[in-house]
């Protein structure tokens, strides 16, 4: 079968481009970096087109790929067989040339390090087409040094370098590191990214959150990285050139993921994907990732699936390395349909069912909630920040044992427990799901209908953990939502949480700790004036 060539072969002869394609033909022995005879004739060929050609050759010294550049550079082609696991490199070297006696560009020594190349060589032209100079680096192992040594030009008659040997040798030693940095099973290693125009304090706040968040899915956070720009890069966010210096950091920590701190567009993953070979998510994606571990009723596991199947259908494409904590099963490939526009047509079709589901047993919801109001029990639901201690605040007021965890989102479902006044009054209180700053909009569309329930509460409880640097911000985004929801016009008091963790006098808004009740949600005797206050309003 007839190798394909890639790059650009444009105004090239049929037979210079047969005689490139008879490069495939061609083998190395394992010891040389390239055959001799075979690097003398890629530079008769690139002189006579006056063009870079390079050769993927493999560890055996079998040609992968021939690649025709331009007079500057090649651009090295996607080879899905050949992936750098951690620990190991891709399996192929680069060897090309330079129409001038010019070492290693910045270029080469980018792919070299962010596709974790075997080698990469460049053998240079001289003015009369005969091989000059050849230049060759290899990846270094230690995450402290520079990401390659660059080794002293040689000539074509010292080819014979023992490559093989050395290849095996440089992999054993980033094996032996990789074993130090490898996460549990189960588990990956994140460097994080936040790219901001705006203040960098914020962006670093919303960095500790994505921390926290990346702590709740069970992700080591290797590094991270705040980025401020005048305008966020349409294609790769913070820009091509720092995203390679940044994934060469990663890859140098062992790095087996990179998060966005943002929500990618269709086009940036598809720019970033394609330029990087680890794996791409977004903020998005893990919140929707986290929901979905977190979800245990039938309602909630549908109303996350269904957020991420409308998530991830404007952002279907052919490399889904970006979407494989999402897609699941997805796919397949039918007669006549391309395997894309079969993931689209089923993503749809399953987003048609989900909706069709969560729709019966809202209808059955809605049957409960009429039997509630004939019993005219008035009802108080419990919102805030994620993990300011909603459920915890409903276990210790009514002695329950909803789930709690010290993370965020741990739990999803809402809950609702009958609270029994002192005087004998009676009231429903209910826990809804947590809220987050920029809360993907896929999960409120959603969980709309769940949210739409707290216009049914007479009183609304919005619980903020003091003890937190960032109350006010948190404070801020569950007010926001409450507004987007219309429902910030039902009476609230504000239950300031954690107060076991701050000082009180030195605390730096005395005037909100006036605006509502400290608690300290796990001590019954703490929430004496929360219940009074809440019995007060309930029998006014």
């Amino acid at each position: 079968m007839k190798k394909k060539l890639f790059g650009n072969t444009t105004g090239l002869r049929n037979t210079l481009i047969k005689r490139i394609e008879n490069l495939y033909a061609l083998n190395t022995a394992p010891e040389y970096i390239s055959d001799p005879e075979l690097a003398r004739l890629l530079v008769e060929l690139s002189h006579a087109i006056r063009r870079q050609i390079g050769l993927l050759i493999n560890r055996n010294g079998k040609v992968v790929s021939v690649i025709v550049g331009d007079a500057q550079r090649i651009v090295i082609p996607v080879i899905s067989e050949y992936r750098a696991l951690p620990g190991n490199l891709k399996g192929l070297r680069l060897v090309h040339t330079h129409l001038k006696n010019d070492p290693l560009t910045r270029d080469d020594l980018t792919d070299l390090a962010l596709l974790r190349l075997d080698y990469m060589t460049a053998i240079c032209i001289n003015t009369l087409g005969e091989p000059e100079n050849i230049y060759s680096a290899h990846i270094l192992p230690d995450e402290d040094s520079a990401p390659y040594q660059i080794l002293d030009p040689c000539t074509i008659q010292e080819l014979d370098i023992d490559c093989l040997a050395q290849i095996l040798a440089l992999e054993s030693e980033l094996a032996k590191k990789n074993s130090l940095y490898k996460p549990e099973s189960g588990r990956e290693n994140a460097f994080l990214i936040n790219a901001t125009t705006a203040n960098p304090e914020e962006a670093w706040a919303s960095m500790d959150e994505l921390k926290d968040l990346c702590k709740t899915s069970s992700i080591n956070v290797i590094g991270t990285s705040v980025q401020r720009r005048k305008t966020i890069d349409s294609k790769f966010v913070v820009g091509k050139g720092k995203l390679s210096s940044l994934v060469i950091q990663a890859i140098q920590k062992y790095a087996t993921l990179l998060v966005f701190d943002r929500e990618l567009s269709s086009s940036q993953i598809r720019s970033i994907t394609d330029f990087v070979e680890i794996k791409v998510i977004d903020r998005t994606q893990l919140i929707l990732d986290i929901f979905a571990k977190q979800a245990k009723s039938r309602e909630g596991k549908f109303q996350v699936e269904l957020a991420q199947m409308e998530y991830l259908l404007p952002r279907l494409i052919t490399k889904n390395t970006a979407m494989s904590r999402l897609t699941g099963g997805i796919g397949g490939r039918g007669p006549g349909e391309t395997k894309l526009e079969i993931n689209r047509r089923r993503v749809r079709e399953r987003i048609n069912r989900l909706k069709k589901e969560i729709l019966k047993i809202r209808k059955q919801r809605r049957q409960q909630k009429s039997r509630r109001k004939r019993k005219d029990l008035p009802i108080i639901s419990i919102v805030g920040y994620t993990n300011a201690g909603k459920s915890t605040l409903l276990n210790t007021l009514t002695q329950s044992n909803i789930v709690t965890a010290n993370r965020l989102f741990a739990t999803l479902d809402p809950s609702s427990r009958r609270l029994r006044f002192p005087k004998d009054t009676e009231v429903i209180i209910t826990d809804t799901v947590g809220f987050i700053k920029n809360l993907p909009k896929e999960l409120m569309e959603a969980f709309h209908a769940t949210l739409e329930e707290l216009s049914d509460a007479n009183i609304i409880l919005h619980v903020i953990d003091i003890s937190n640097p960032r109350y006010q911000q948190q404070k801020d985004s569950v007010e926001k939502i409450l507004k987007n929801l219309k429902i910030d016009t039902i009476p609230m008091i504000y239950v300031f949480n954690k107060i076991d963790r701050i000082n009180l006098d030195s605390f730096d808004n005395k005037w909100l700790l006036n605006h509502g009740v400290p608690v300290c949600a796990t001590k019954r005797k703490t929430l004496r004036p929360l219940v009074e206050k809440l019995e007060s309003m309930v029998t006014l």
